[in-house]
C-alpha cells in the first residue's frame, strides 16, 4: 500500500499536466499509462465500466455539440450546421484527457480508504476546516440519501403519481425543501453528540505516515511521467 501522502502529491500535478494537454498524441499516452495503472491496481471490471459509461455519456453530449460549434474544415453538414475537422479533433482530446483523469483518480484516489485521505491532507497542511468538511460529506452523503428515500416512500404511500404537471413540481420543492430541514436538525444533534464526547473542533491523529523505499521510488517515477511531458510535448 503507498503512502497517500505520495499518491496525493503525485495527483495532483499529474491532473494538471493532463488536463492543459492540446496535443492528442500526449492525451493519448497518458490515456495508455492511466490503463496501466488501472490493470496495475486491480480495479473491479465492473464498477470501473460504469463509471466510464457514466462519464462517456456525457462527453457524448460535446461530440453533439463542440464539432458543430467550431469553424474549420466541413466534414459533413446538417441543415445550417457544419461538422468541422477542427471541433472533432478539439473535441477527441478532450475525450481522451477526460478519460484519462478519471481513470487516474479512480487508481490513485479511489483505492484509497477516504480516512487516510483525510489524515494525510492534514499531514500536507490542507485547510482543517476543508478536510473536516470532506470527511462529514463522506460520512453523511448515505444518510441524506436514505431520508429522500424516506420522503419518496411517504408521497408514494399517499398515491403520489409523478406528472409534467405544476402539483408534481411543487410536491418535489416541498421534499427538498424538508430534505434541508431534516438535514439541518440532524446536523445540529450530531454536533451535540460530537460536543458531550469532547469534540473541540480537532480530531486527533493517532496514528502517523511513515515513508518506505516503494513510495520514494513511486514519487520519482511520477515525477518522471509529469516531466516528460514538457521534455517532448513542450
Amino acid at each position: 500500500m503507498l503512502d497517500p501522502r505520495i499518491k496525493i502529491l503525485a495527483f495532483i500535478p499529474l491532473v494538471f499536466v493532463v488536463a492543459l494537454l492540446r496535443n492528442s498524441d500526449a492525451a493519448a499516452c497518458y490515456l495508455l499509462l492511466a490503463c496501466g495503472f488501472t490493470l496495475a491496481g486491480g480495479i473491479d471490471p465492473r464498477e470501473l465500466l460504469s463509471r466510464i459509461i457514466a462519464l462517456n455519456i456525457f462527453i457524448g453530449l460535446l461530440w453533439l455539440t463542440l464539432p458543430f460549434s467550431i469553424e474549420g474544415e466541413t466534414l459533413f453538414a446538417v441543415k445550417t450546421f457544419s461538422f468541422s475537422l477542427e471541433g472533432a479533433l478539439y473535441t477527441f482530446v478532450i475525450t481522451l484527457k477526460a478519460n484519462a483523469i478519471l481513470l487516474f483518480t479512480i487508481t490513485l484516489i479511489g483505492t484509497t480508504d477516504v480516512f487516510a485521505l483525510a489524515h494525510a491532507l492534514f499531514h500536507l497542511r490542507f485547510p482543517r476546516k476543508l478536510v473536516y468538511l470532506t470527511i462529514f460529506l463522506y460520512r453523511y452523503v448515505g444518510v441524506l440519501h436514505e431520508e429522500y428515500e424516506r420522503l419518496a416512500h411517504t408521497v408514494k404511500a399517499r398515491s403520489f403519481c409523478p406528472r409534467t404537471d405544476l402539483y408534481s413540481l411543487r410536491t418535489y420543492g416541498n421534499m427538498v425543501g424538508m430534505l434541508f430541514v431534516n438535514s439541518y436538525e440532524r446536523s445540529e444533534r450530531i454536533y451535540q453528540a460530537l460536543t458531550l464526547r469532547g469534540f473541540r473542533g480537532d480530531f486527533p491523529m493517532l496514528t502517523h505516515f511513515h515513508l518506505h523505499r516503494v513510495d520514494v521510488l513511486f514519487a520519482v517515477f511520477m515525477a518522471l511521467i509529469i516531466l516528460t511531458r514538457f521534455v517532448l510535448w513542450n
